[in-house]
Order: structure tokens, then C-alpha cells, then sequence
């Protein structure tokens, strides 16, 4: 039990990298579904899974947690197109929540990225993003959008200066 315990307390003190005191705050999940596989290293939240932890809001159909030696790799949210998955967090400097949807959502923790692919929009401040895939580096506060490899869907941003 201390260590399902420890998995979700890395688990989101590690995904409010964005805004500190988001960690201090208390986590709220629900799920229909929790699965945690201690050998190896993946809690698995479905049926509508939702986390909340100070501004930080993570919604979708199946949130993934992969861990090592209690330390967060990666988290994955994986939606539907009808229902992608959703990511939200206040920033600091920002005038508004970062936002995020697609029909998966991959934030590795390692190397400070977040990935979005299929139907993939990142709001950014006043900034918007929109691709098939985009790639969010949040160390270097770097968006790297890409359209469809079939080229039927383009990519779309609209920057307010």
C-alpha cells in the first residue's frame, strides 16, 4: 500500500513542473478503473479518468503512469476522437492556462516534453496550435507542429502580438 501510496505522489509532484505550487496541493482522481502493477511499474486509471492537482486538470478515457524506482517516466492520456484527452495548467507569466487536446497526450517527465497526436491543439497564452501531431518542449519553451503525412490535413497557428 506505501508504495501505490509513493507512485502517486511522484506521479503528480512531477506534473506540476509547470507551476510549483501546484505539488503542494491535495490529488484528486477518478476513475471507474484503477489498476496498479507494482512489478511493473504501470498504474493504469480508465473509465473517464480524471486528475486534478491545483490547476493542473488531466481527462481522458485511459491515463497511463509509467514508473521506476518510484520516479515518474511518463504519463499517457489516451482519448478517442470523439472524446480526445485534455490537459490544462496555469503558467507563470502567462495571462492564461496552458491548454492542451488531443487523441493521445504523452508528457515524458525525463525529458520535460509533451506530445500530442491525432487532432492535436495547444494553446498557449493567446497563441494557438493545431496539427495532426505537435511536440511541446517545455524546458526551451519550444512547439514543433506537423500536418498529416498524407498532406489532407495542414498545420494551423495563430500568434496575437
Amino acid at each position: 500500500m506505501n508504495k501505490i501510496f509513493i507512485t502517486i505522489l511522484a506521479l503528480f509532484s512531477a506534473l506540476a513542473i509547470a507551476l510549483p505550487e501546484d505539488a503542494g496541493e491535495p490529488i484528486e482522481i477518478n476513475a471507474h478503473t484503477v489498476i496498479i502493477d507494482e512489478s511493473t511499474g504501470i498504474s493504469e486509471y480508465t473509465g473517464d479518468a480524471q486528475v486534478k492537482q491545483g490547476s493542473l486538470f488531466l481527462s481522458a478515457e485511459v491515463i497511463k503512469v509509467v514508473t521506476d524506482n518510484n520516479e515518474v517516466l511518463s504519463v499517457v492520456a489516451e482519448g478517442t476522437k470523439d472524446k480526445p484527452a485534455q490537459y490544462s495548467q496555469s503558467q507563470p507569466n502567462q495571462p492564461r492556462f496552458i491548454e492542451a487536446i488531443a487523441q493521445f497526450i504523452t508528457y515524458d517527465v525525463v525529458n520535460g516534453l509533451v506530445l500530442l497526436k491525432g487532432g492535436a491543439h495547444l494553446v498557449q497564452g493567446f497563441d494557438s496550435f493545431s496539427g495532426e501531431t505537435l511536440d511541446y518542449d517545455i524546458i526551451n519553451d519550444k512547439v514543433i507542429v506537423k500536418g498529416s503525412e498524407d498532406g489532407t490535413k495542414r498545420v494551423k497557428f495563430k500568434i496575437k502580438m
